[in-house]
């Protein structure tokens, strides 16, 4: 039976018995990518411009509105609000890394995971099998153009059998640092199988020492190790290659991860904006045994909340899980997981995914990526509004082709205008192959990339 995905304004057949065609090409190109991530420290990025702004100046800055290139299946319906985004041209990029969710910490700074890369002066770190690192870094300033990114430290995690454990969301509070990680396993395309959300580490000192997790990839914080996934995984000799052997019946009876790559709601600078004191964690997933669930791709996103404490961020029991609506439309919270329902659904369209709360407009923004079947061609990233968490969520634009490779999408609280219209989206792009695709916008690149943008308004539109 065969499957068809929307993309680039054309209907593109991805898929054979729900799984994707593995051609010739791109098993070489991801036995490519395999051996340029593992390799010895690369360096991509012109001289000078390791943990610095890329220099803007050589050209003025050229501002366009992104056209919102919604299929007409789309679920989510326009915002009323706000008609699109309009890209300033004003940029900077800083490291040769990706995997970067600022949390902007009580002192002032911003901190954040990153990997598969370097930040100057460190040496690189690789979050895939057999090496399992993981990095952390300070951002100082208040001028995104003029940042200074300091790593802290590369760390050792333990991710077997599963083929990575990367970082995803992470966040400062009172002085505590909670980094959150997840498991990944590769079938016809690298890390096209997501794995569990493993649990926190935690520093108390601002990233110079952890605890680790009581959590392994095999018993997660969320349970969702699932006995077929884990056996195969765990038999297999070569944790590069992973799950390639395994046949596409044996990858569809895997159940799907719900909560696979979570990241914290950015409430602002030490999370001064949370309503209730708890910390909200939003993730992608899928419960369709023919989903197309990995790291960039899924059919829906999930709600979680605590309040975050060493006792309790690695407690499930200390967890409200969104429920779903009841008759009047409120929504409801369990704290079982089991009973955990998707609050936006959309089959193989939604990815890895963050909000931001935005004080000024008193509205959330959330970043959508939909990357694909494969992971390795170009994506798309939906931006979203609401006036509460639980919804209804609306859509600003659908950017198709955004980056043209853009992924882990977030919008920095600390970087919010004064006017609430003027953001900075924070992403990292074109990772296969990496830095050889187009670069739109400008500056977009395997580095921590921002990019200005403000919000339009229908009057200013028209």
């Amino acid at each position: 039976m065969m499957c068809s995905k929307y993309m680039m304004g054309m209907v593109v057949v991805v898929c054979l018995n729900h799984q994707p065609v593995l051609m010739a090409e791109e098993s070489a190109s991801a036995d490519a990518f395999q051996n340029e991530l593992m390799s010895s420290n690369k360096d991509l990025t012109p001289p000078g411009l390791a943990g610095k702004p890329a220099d803007a100046s050589a050209a003025a800055p050229v501002s366009r509105v992104w056209p919102d290139n919604a299929p007409v299946d789309c679920p989510f319906p326009k915002s009323s609000e706000f008609s699109g985004i309009e890209f300033t041209g004003r940029h900077a990029e800083y490291t040769q890394a990706d995997t970067w969710y600022p949390s902007w910490a009580s002192d002032g700074n911003l901190y954040s995971p990153y990997t598969d890369g370097t930040a100057d002066p460190l040496p690189k770190c690789v979050s895939a099998a057999p090496i399992y690192n993981t990095g952390c870094a300070r951002i100082e300033g208040d001028n995104p153009l003029a940042l200074k990114v300091i790593p802290l430290g590369i760390r050792k995690v333990p991710g077997a059998p599963y083929k990575g454990r990367y970082p995803c969301g992470t966040l400062v509070y009172n002085g505590l640092w909670y980094y959150g990680s997840y498991a990944v396993a590769t079938h016809k395309y690298p890390y096209d199988i997501l794995g569990p959300f493993v649990g926190f580490d935690i520093s108390r000192d601002f990233g110079k020492t952890w605890e680790k997790t009581p959590f392994t990839s095999k018993r997660p914080l969320f349970g969702e190790a699932y006995e077929p996934f884990v056996s195969y995984v765990s038999t297999n000799k070569d944790p590069v290659l992973n799950m390639r052997a395994a046949t596409d019946e044996q990858v569809v009876a895997i159940p799907k991860v719900k909560m696979g790559t979570p990241h914290f709601v950015d409430f602002g600078k030490n999370m001064e904006h949370s309503p209730d004191g708890k910390a909200y964690l939003v993730a992608h997933g899928a419960t369709r045994p023919q989903a197309c669930n990995s790291w960039v791709s899924g059919d829906q996103v999930y709600l979680a909340r605590v309040k975050p404490s060493p006792e309790t961020i690695n407690n499930i029991r200390c967890y409200e899980f969104f429920a779903g609506y009841d008759a009047s439309g409120l929504p409801l919270w369990t704290n079982s997981f089991s009973a955990i329902k998707p609050l936006l659904e959309w089959n193989d369209r939604l990815g890895c995914v963050t909000v931001t709360w935005n004080p000024v407009l008193r509205r959330f923004f959330m970043c959508i990526i939909d990357g694909g079947n494969s992971g390795m061609d170009d994506f798309n990233t939906m931006i979203m509004e609401a006036e509460t968490l639980t919804g209804p969520w609306r859509r600003v634009v659908l950017m198709e082709k955004f980056g043209d490779q853009a992924y882990f999408a977030n919008f920095p609280s600390k970087f919010i205008g004064g006017d609430g219209r003027t953001m900075w989206l924070s992403y990292s792009a074109n990772y296969a192959p990496k830095n050889k695709r187009a670069a739109n916008p400008a500056g977009s690149s395997y580095r921590m990339c921002l990019q200005e943008v403000r919000l339009v308004k229908p009057e200013t539109a028209r």
